[in-house]
């Protein structure tokens, strides 16, 4: 089995709104149909945009939505269906297959089949910096910075996607996908976000540790970061 991330641009002109619900009422049936299993999907919905002030970006327009799952193979020869079903549903996509894996399950709010999982998940594209080594930067990533997310967050579910290959030329640069749920509060709250609700002097730690690890293997302008809702199929 092969884990598949794709991301996916709506027309220029579209409503965000009618965008999402035509992912949702089509796209997880149509790759269903292809071979496709444990859909998710990430939309930019209502209750994410809250945390608009929480977006990074590398400068190139940013996608719309994203879709996450699972094939037998990710072959191109194999695909046929799952890159239709992509296509008839924006206007644009890019893929990847990942090496998924699973650092805090969500055993606090888990996903229901055709719901919204609770809280919001936040989508960070990293990219590997020229002054690093791809085996420096998995290490300092993997092996350092997934203890300090752990904890100095209020993430209840935290998944390192590894970018194994694209599938599709002149996808974005990216080395890894990460997702991490938080609670709703979080989307406004620093506090909330970083653990420290109450507590101004473990704020202050918790926000000054998680930037310094984080400028050891990111460089400030060359990642996307997307507040989402996360929905399962």
């Amino acid at each position: 089995m092969e884990k598949v991330i794709c991301l996916l641009w709506a027309a220029e002109a579209a409503d965000r709104s009618a965008f999402n619900a035509s992912l949702r009422q089509h796209l997880p049936a149509a790759l269903t149909a292809a071979g496709a299993s444990q859909i998710r999907l990430n939309l930019e919905d209502a209750a994410a945009a809250a945390g608009a002030h929480l977006r990074q970006s590398r400068g190139e327009r940013q996608h719309d939505a994203v879709v996450q799952f699972w094939l037998p193979s990710a072959n191109r020869l194999l695909r046929t269906g799952i890159d239709a079903a992509l296509t008839a549903n924006s206007a644009q996509w890019h893929g990847w297959v990942v090496a998924e894996s699973t650092i805090i399950a969500n055993t606090a709010h888990p996903a229901k089949p055709g719901q919204r999982t609770a809280g919001w998940a936040q989508l960070a594209f990293l990219t590997l910096p020229d002054r690093l080594s791809h085996a420096e930067w998995l290490s300092l990533w993997q092996d350092s910075h997934t203890r300090v997310a752990i904890e100095t967050q209020a993430n209840f579910e935290y998944v390192q996607n590894l970018v194994v290959r694209a599938l599709t030329e002149g996808a974005p640069p990216y080395a890894a996908i990460v997702e991490e749920c938080f609670p709703e509060a979080a989307l406004t709250d620093p506090f909330v976000f970083f653990d420290a609700v109450g507590d101004p002097a473990k704020f202050k730690a918790n926000l000054d540790r998680m930037m310094e690890s984080c400028d050891r293997f990111i460089d400030r302008g060359t990642i996307d970061v997307i507040p989402t809702g996360q929905y399962s199929a």
